[in-house]
């Protein structure tokens, strides 16, 4: 599917055909394409919970006010990022440091680099946990559509409860969840609502 198609067939699924499951390898495709989204140093600092099981749905259902497709999505993502993903612990510093043939000064300028962009204060923190993350989530819903999977992005969600009971280390914030799954024809979606476009979003300054 070209990207003009993707971007117009692409509809956030209101309702999942509860009885159609999404295989483990087309899944494992989707998040493998998906992660060559962009990220500041390529620190990639995120990573996913993949709520399947009937218990763990059910919890993240109590916890997204009982949004139905939470239960009906063969899957549903935790987009989790993680706000200290510019620490020396990242080992994608490791990876940095080969493929500039071991030039310590560069990764050591990278380093200092993120630290101070990213680390200096907990708004900055938090701005780059999320700005990546919702990199990775639309990365995630193009990918699924044109491998025929549908989605729909949640943000209506208890945070710090899904942070809680999903045991998620302090550093680390939920940015949204995202059902995967396939729409159910049954109850078709409304017509998509207009978007305001160029004349009045931007400014040329």
């Amino acid at each position: 599917m070209d990207t003009q198609a993707l971007y117009t067939q692409r509809r956030s699924v209101g309702s999942f055909d509860s009885n159609k499951k999404l295989d483990d390898t087309l899944l494992k495709k989707i998040i493998d394409t998906a992660v060559l989204a962009p990220s500041a140093f390529n620190l990639q600092p995120w990573r996913l919970i993949v709520v399947k099981s009937t218990e763990a749905k059910q919890k993240l259902y109590d916890l997204s006010n009982k949004q139905p497709k939470v239960l009906e999505a063969p899957v549903v993502l935790i987009l989790v990022g993680n706000k200290e993903g510019y620490a020396e612990s990242n080992p994608v510093w490791d990876e940095m440091l080969q493929s500039v043939g071991g030039n310590t000064e560069i990764v050591d300028g990278a380093k200092k680099g993120a630290a101070f962009l990213y680390g200096t204060t907990e708004e900055r923190k938090l701005k780059f946990a999320e700005s990546n993350t919702g990199l990775l989530a639309m990365s995630l819903m193009i990918v699924a559509k044109d491998l025929g999977v549908d989605t729909h992005p949640m943000t209506g969600i208890d945070f710090d409860g899904i942070h809680k009971a999903f045991g998620l280390a302090e550093a680390e914030t939920v940015v949204m969840t995202i059902a995967v799954g396939y729409a159910n024809t049954e109850k078709p979606l409304y017509p998509r609502r207009p978007r305001r476009g160029f004349d009045e979003i931007a400014s040329v300054v």
